[in-house]
Formats: structure tokens, sequence, C-alpha cells
């Protein structure tokens, strides 16, 4: 494909879905009619949804694998002259799978949407948000200006905070306040940072800033020091790394279904993909002192998560299974952001496949548990094992597979998706760069590996609880004369075709992803080198 199509591609991919947010304000969406108003919106966001993952997979399928480390289908105009700012964007191996990870998640959010509409205020304001929040993920990984970044950056968190304020569930207005306060104090910090980096360097480029013999050889030790500290605490926030993570868990909490999904699936992903792509490359001696640091938080990261999660998870603890999973992603992003810490091509490589698993993953499940609890009325982990006699294996058994199916591949089972990106991270702290220390590496790694099994005990209760029935020690049952007439068990619905077409996408590409890792690790791995590399 030639280069001015890869342009349009990208280009449109990004700014289609703000087009599609105004039009989904008007009275009538053009060219879609539907039973009602309502519907024809919610039609309208699926169509728009459907156009830009068919942009994105286009522009992988002409995006040129022989050369993952060259950013292509660039666009570079100049826009503020005066600061030096230009709307430049492009794709490498680095970003191409988050772009498309981002169209996927949202469209399969606004399809699940057109048949699942969250409770709440009018569907145009819902498809609006939804669009602009997708268009601002989109940009997040395009745009080459750190300026640009950050206002993309930024462009998420008003939609998320609507999503979660007008759409959500149970304090739904503390969360949503929670969410917005820890990210817009973040998000100041790093804009002290990105300004230290562009006004000592002289270009806000971050192409040009990631070579070793280009701008960045302004940045002092001490420049790079505190702007990668300034910048990371930003990052960090929506990582979300411990102890900045304690909004996390109230926010998927409140927000409803989609606004989990891509909570989870994709916002998270725009931290750590800042450390891949600003802190590396530019700041690299800033991160280089600082990576120790990184590693331990995310190593006690892993740890609480998984600690936190097996207390929900006991019988009398009133553990919320949407909360459960929040705690989780503080775990599986722990590792992300250990393989990043160990600043080795494994490491990051790792860092990077398991991005992509946590929101092929994460997404499935708590689109799972939003059906869940639409079905039961309630996502409590005692009332889903308890009231029902709940074992979905035996009353809804296509809906309690797919879930165990969720619940073991977040555990990290060989040949599922989940498996290689912590495996390789923890192989990057194995063998850090030079000059870290591999003592310390080597306890984080420890630390990381404990998380795993923490991690398969939680989610194994879960299966034993939520999908066998665990309210009875194994082996027994009550005595005929004994025990008591039980209430018939509510009705629980099997998947439905809407939920098949919606989930099964996710399914199947963490299998994918699992039993054939080179395909997404052949595009990063050269990109990673060359990141690490200086731009050689």
């Amino acid at each position: 494909m030639n280069h001015t199509a890869m342009q349009i591609l990208l280009a449109g991919a990004v700014v289609l879905p703000l087009v599609g947010a105004l039009a989904a304000l008007l009275p009538a969406p053009p060219g879609l009619k539907g039973k009602n108003p309502d519907q024809a919106v919610l039609r309208h966001g699926v169509t728009v949804t459907a156009v830009v993952l068919a942009a994105s997979l286009a522009l992988a399928a002409g995006f040129d694998r022989g050369h993952p480390a060259r950013m292509q289908a660039t666009t570079d105009i100049s826009w503020i002259p005066a600061l030096g700012i230009r709307i430049h964007l492009g794709v490498d191996g680095i970003s191409l799978p988050l772009l498309v990870l981002t169209a996927l998640l949202t469209f399969l959010c606004a399809l699940y949407s057109y048949f699942k509409m969250p409770t709440g205020p009018s569907p145009k304001a819902f498809v609006a948000l939804l669009l602009v929040l997708e268009s601002g993920t989109l940009a997040t990984f395009a745009v080459l200006d750190l300026m640009l970044f950050f206002l993309a950056f930024e462009m998420v968190l008003i939609p998320m905070y609507f999503l979660i304020a007008r759409w959500g569930g149970a304090q739904k207005q503390a969360a949503a306040w929670k969410f917005i306060l820890y990210t817009l104090l973040g998000s100041v910090v790093m804009l002290l940072g990105l300004l230290l980096i562009g006004l000592k360097s002289g270009t806000f480029d971050m192409v040009a800033l990631a070579t070793d013999n280009g701008p960045k050889a302004q940045l002092s030790h001490t420049v790079q020091l505190i702007a990668v500290l300034a910048v990371g605490i930003g990052l960090a926030v929506k990582s979300p790394l411990w102890p900045l993570h304690s909004w996390l868990p109230d926010a998927h909490t409140a927000a409803p279904t989609v606004g989990s999904v891509l909570l989870a699936g994709v916002l998270l992903k725009m931290g750590t993909y800042g450390f891949v792509r600003i802190a590396l490359p530019i700041t690299p001696e800033g991160m280089h002192t600082l990576a120790p640091y990184l590693a331990a938080l995310a190593a006690v990261g892993i740890i609480y998560g998984s600690l936190a999660c097996l207390a929900l998870v006991r019988k009398g603890a009133k553990g919320d299974l949407k909360r459960l999973i929040a705690y989780s992603s503080v775990g599986h992003m722990g590792f992300v952001l250990l393989g990043i810490a160990s600043m080795t091509p494994t490491g990051v490589n790792g860092a990077l496949f398991a991005n992509i698993a946590h929101g092929l993953i994460t997404g499935l499940l708590f689109f799972l548990v939003g059906a869940l609890k639409d079905r039961c009325g309630s996502t409590d982990i005692d009332t889903l094992a308890g009231a029902t006699g709940a074992a979905l294996y035996g009353r809804a058994p296509r809906f309690g597979g797919l879930l165990a199916f969720g619940a073991v591949a977040s555990l990290g089972l060989p040949g599922l998706a989940g498996f290689w990106g912590e495996m390789l991270a923890m192989f990057g702290a194995f063998r850090p760069a030079a000059g870290l220390s591999r003592p310390a590496f080597l306890t984080f790694m420890a630390l990381a590996g404990l998380g795993t099994l923490l991690t398969a005990a939680y989610l194994l209760l879960v299966v034993r609880r939520v999908c066998m029935g665990g309210t009875l020690a194994a082996g027994t049952a009550p005595a005929a004369d004994t025990a008591a007439p039980r209430p018939a068990a509510p009705v629980i619905p099997d998947l439905a075709r809407y939920e098949y077409a919606a989930w099964s996408p996710l399914a199947a590409l963490t299998v994918l992803a699992g039993l054939w890792p080179a395909a997404l690790l052949g595009l990063t791995n050269p990109a990673v080198q060359q990141l690490l590399g200086g731009g050689k």
C-alpha cells in the first residue's frame, strides 16, 4: 500500500470518531434509521466504530512488516510554529497493535451497547462520549509530538468521567471524582516534565528526541532525572502503579460494563505506552536511575493485587467480582512495569505483549461480569456462589465455560495469551540492563513468581465458587433427612447471539496470541531493539 493511502487511513482512524461524535448529537444521525431515535443513534455508534476498525485493520494489512522499527503512515505538519509544536502522526511495531486493540474493543463495546444499553441518560450523549474516548485513545498511540501526546492523553479523561458518573452504578459520583482528580493531578506533573524536555532540547518531536545524536544530547543527567520523575508520576497514575492505584477499584466497580472494558482494555495501556515511547528512549539516563524503584513498586503491586483478590474471594468477605478483577489489573500491570523497568529487549517485549494480552483477557472478563450482574442482579461473590446454588456450569454451561476460560487465561496458563508477556517480563528481570543491580532484580523476579502462584489461587477459587458452586466443602452433601428445602434457583440465561458476537473475537485472539506469539513479537522486537539502541 502506498504512503498516501496509509497516511489517510491513520489520520482517518483518529479523526473519524470525532466527526461521528458530532453527528451523534444531531437530531437524527445521517443515513441511519431505526425503530426509534435511540436505536438509530446506537446503530450510528456501531457503524462509526466498525469503519474505524476496518481502517485500522487495513492499516495493519498495509504495514511493512519487513521494517517494523520504521515509523510508517507518517504525517508531519506545522501546527504552532512559535512553540515548535507539529501535527506529527505515525505508527511502528510498538504502537500498531495498540491501535488495532483500541479499535476492536471500542467496536465490540458499541455492538454490545446496541443490544444492552446501560441505564442512564439519552443514548446520544453515550455514543458521542464513547467516540470521543476512542479518538483520544487512538491519538495517544499515533501522535509523535510531546504536546500532542499530552493533549490526547488528557482528551480521554472527560468522556470516561461522564461514562462513570452518568451511566455507572452505586457510588458512581464519588468514583468518577476520584478518577478525575487522581488522573488530572498526575497529568499536571507530567506536563511540567514534558515542557522541561521540550524547552531544554529545543524540540517536542518524539522521533528526533529518541536518537542518540539528536536533541536528546542537550539533556543532562539531572534534567533527565527530573523529567522522567515528573512524567513518570503522570504515567504511573494511569498505569496504575502501586500505591497510586487506589482510584482504579472504585472506578471499575462503579463504571458501566463498557466503561470497565475500555478502562482496563485500553486506558491503562496509555500509561505503560508512555513509559516505552517517552521515558526509555528520551530520558534513558534518568530512567536507568529510577528503574530499580519502579521495579520495586511494580513487584509490590503484583503481590498486593493478588493478596487483595484473595481477601475478596474468601467466604464471608462480601467481595465484589468487578472489584476483584480491578485489583487483578494492578497485579497484571505490575508485570508490564517490571518488564519496562528491566530496560532490556526481552523485558520490554514482554511488557508490550502483556499489554495486549491484558486488554483481551480483562476486556472479556469485564464483559462477562457485567452480563452476570444483569442476569443475577449482583456481582457479590457470596451471592453468586450461595443464593443461586450458582453452579454456572450446570445452569448456563456456555456462560460458565467462557468465564472459566477467561479466568485460566488471566492466571497465565501456557498456550494462552496471558502466559508469554509475564514470562518474558520475569526473564527481563532475571538479567536486567547493564548497571542495574542484578540481586535486586532477582528479588523482584522472585516476588513476581510468587504473584503468579497467588493469581492462580484466587482465580481458581473464583471458578470453583461461581462456576462450580462453592457453598459446600468438596465431597460433602447435606443429609437427606435433615436438609432444609432449598428455594428454586432463578433461571440464568445462557449466552445470547449478540454476546457471542461481542465476546468471541476476544476469546479467539487470546488463543491465537498464546499459540502464535511470534505474530506480535515479530512486530515489537525490531522496534524495541532500535528504541533501546538510541534510534540506531
